[in-house]
């Protein structure tokens, strides 16, 4: 009965979204600290400051949550915007009440010309009721410019926005274009949110900050591409999500069978996002272990702060430069992704692709080779180790090493492309799931050298949280979520750029369960503190909530 009562919960938090498819604790590993010597002395007096509080004072803190709560907030930087003339063009205005997708027309920016310094993409959204975590995406002429998913709202309604910074598509939005945007949603006399959303997007006329692609392609429905034949570098993007209901949205808690738990797997919770050029591993990276709004069997953690990454999910970045000489032949080439881990025959992942190309405006052809292919056998075990707690460890690893040449109107360029993946996770519970608890931690370290220019993106992502069941049916998830990432830029060995960053989750929430919404009960604790800190300046923001009330508002550079 308890179990199947704490994984209906789970369950019931689903992102429908099937149609996608096509405390005082010390701090965790990676948290930056002003003492650490990756930090520059410029901001290290940043992280040790303390800007006064702002917020809701304690007295304005109910008891427990009430049928309102603040509207979402993330601590994340907001996206730059330049300065001088922009345009705003509305992209998408819908109302999600079922599956139906949005289908309209975009047209270009008839007055701030055909090259921009950025694109900036806002969505509004507005929803009251009850309702679920909904999983969302916007394409336009084909290309996924967008995926996010959705706040579960109050019974007296809120509002969120999320921007993003789309420069790199600017191909796609010098021209006319298909519109596709959808966010699955159910609306009956239960479930009553309808999910109110408009998107636009702001252009800003002048020259980018940096190189930008000069097409955005996609694949064709055979899984086939055709790259210009005088591409130099191309760079793949694939928004891998697991999702749709079922065990994959959870995926980093499945167990290998015969393990007695709600959730299996053949090899258990490793998971690793691949990518292969006719047949042959050509990239490899470690998908984010994205927790949507409903996740964690526990709602009132996410009310007002969500996840990392659940309102704009990022996409796994491919270099796929060795492989132009390849591609640049003029014959379509078979590019396929595949999530490893995954139980044969089970869906529950989406991995739309994008693929990005430069081309070298001086030549129409340019040839070249792949030189180097050394892929590492990847290693890994799923043990379970039965008692009153069952415990499940598992371990993984991968590694791959690719490099390539082209031979470009300023010259032959080689590029170097190494990638490493580790995972390591326990994870325990007891008979009926009752107690339920993770910890589980993810590298993804890569190094791309083209010519005498190296980046180094060191990744690290973490999880540590349990749900517990206890009496008079009291459910409480505590957890905590780092999304950490280190980058070097050298030139001729020196290092010319850096940055670190390190956004931390943490929530702790009750409820009684199995209850009517009125009678839940539920008080809770959530905060966020982004801090993005690096050669190109900080950011370092803290938000802090009870009960649904923003209590703390705190920003230290």
């Amino acid at each position: 009965m308890k179990r199947r009562l704490v994984m209906s919960m789970l369950a019931g938090a689903t992102l429908l979204a099937s149609t996608l498819l096509g405390t005082g604790a010390a701090p965790a590993a990676g948290a930056l600290a002003a003492d650490d010597p990756a930090v520059d002395p410029r901001v290290a007096g940043a992280l040790a400051a303390d800007a006064p509080p702002a917020g809701a004072p304690a007295s304005d803190v109910p008891a427990e949550f009430g049928t309102d709560w603040h509207d979402p907030v993330t601590a994340a930087p907001p996206v730059g915007r330049p300065s001088g003339r922009s345009c705003e063009v509305t992209v998408a205005r819908a109302q999600f009440r079922d599956f139906t997708p949005y289908r309209g027309t975009y047209t270009p920016p008839a007055s701030c010309g055909d090259r921009w310094s950025k694109v900036v993409l806002r969505l509004d959204g507005a929803v009251k009721g009850r309702q679920y975590d909904r999983l969302g995406y916007l394409h336009i002429g084909g290309v996924e410019i967008f995926r996010t998913s959705t706040p579960q709202p109050s019974p007296d309604g809120i509002t969120w926005s999320v921007e993003k910074d789309v420069t790199r598509y600017s191909d796609t939005f010098r021209g006319r274009g298909d519109v596709e945007m959808l966010i699955g949603n159910v609306v009956d006399d239960t479930y009553t949110g309808v999910l109110d959303v408009k998107v636009t997007l702001t252009f800003f006329a002048g020259r980018p900050a940096a190189a930008i692609p000069d097409r955005v392609l996609t694949l064709t429905g055979d899984s086939t591409l055709t790259t210009p034949r005088n591409s130099e570098r191309v760079l793949v993007e694939v928004y891998a999500t697991g999702s749709g209901g079922g065990c994959e949205e959870y995926w980093y808690l499945t167990v290998p069978a015969p393990a007695p738990y709600s959730c299996t797997a053949d090899r258990g919770p490793y998971r690793e996002v691949r990518i292969r050029v006719d047949g042959r591993v050509a990239g490899i990276a470690a998908p984010f272990p994205t927790v949507w709004t409903g996740g964690w069997s526990n709602p009132f953690l996410w009310y007002v702060v969500p996840g990392p990454r659940a309102f704009d999910v990022a996409p796994v970045t491919f270099d796929l430069t060795p492989f132009a000489g390849i591609l640049n032949d003029g014959r379509p080439h078979r590019v396929e992704v595949s999530v490893a881990g995954v139980p044969e025959g089970q869906t529950g992942w989406s991995t739309p692709v994008n693929v990005l190309v430069w081309q070298d405006e001086h030549r129409a052809r340019v040839t070249g080779k792949l030189t180097v292919h050394q892929e590492g056998a990847p290693t890994g075990s799923s043990a379970h180790t039965p008692g009153p707690e069952h415990r499940v460890d598992t371990e993984g690893a991968h590694r791959l090493t690719v490099a390539g040449y082209v031979d470009t109107s300023h010259g032959r360029v080689g590029t170097t492309v190494r990638r490493s993946l580790s995972h390591t996770s326990t994870h325990r519970w007891t008979d009926g799931e009752t107690t339920d608890g993770l910890e589980a931690l993810w590298r993804d370290d890569e190094s791309v050298t083209t010519g005498d220019r190296t980046t180094r993106t060191r990744r690290t992502y973490t999880m540590d949280g349990t749900t517990t069941l206890g009496a008079g049916d009291r459910l409480r998830t505590v957890l905590t979520l780092g999304d950490r990432a280190t980058t070097t830029e050298l030139l001729g060995g020196h290092r010319v750029a850096w940055s670190r960053l390190d956004d931390t989750y943490t929530g702790d929430a009750t409820y009684t369960a199995n209850v009517p919404r009125d009678q839940r009960h539920a008080v809770g604790t959530s905060s966020e503190r982004y801090r993005l800190y690096g050669s190109h300046g900080c950011h370092d923001r803290e938000v802090t909530t009870e009960q649904g009330v923003l209590t703390r508002d705190r920003v230290r550079c």
